[in-house]
């Protein structure tokens, strides 16, 4: 798993040649208070249900409130095969304090 602060993400999705898949695995209510535009939700309860929806060869970032969720999923999907695994370290909550200092936060 490779760890990225906000900016370092930030440049990542600004230069990447094709466009990672970005995974939210915070629950409903915080995703509906804010969220890093074009990630999906998929608690992390829901994962190993839903992972059949998930391409093993395509680079996944894992976000979550603060990083520690987020961390742990990228470690059960690299235990599952996946190998292009992004944690974002200090979450949304980070990113909305380097990166979009208009989000909302909690």
């Amino acid at each position: 798993m490779q760890q990225m602060t906000p900016t370092q993400l930030r440049d990542h999705l600004e230069t990447a040649s094709s466009m990672p898949q970005l995974i939210d695995v915070r629950e409903p209510w915080e995703f509906d208070i804010c969220a890093i535009d074009n990630s999906i939700l998929i608690p992390m309860g829901q994962i190993p249900a839903k992972i059949d929806t998930l391409d093993p060869a395509q680079e996944i970032v894992v976000i979550c409130h603060h990083g520690i969720r987020s961390a742990n999923v990228c470690r059960y999907l690299e235990h599952q095969g996946f190998e292009q695994m992004i944690n974002l370290a200090g979450g949304v909550d980070a990113w909305a304090k380097d990166i979009d200092i208009d989000m909302a936060v909690y």
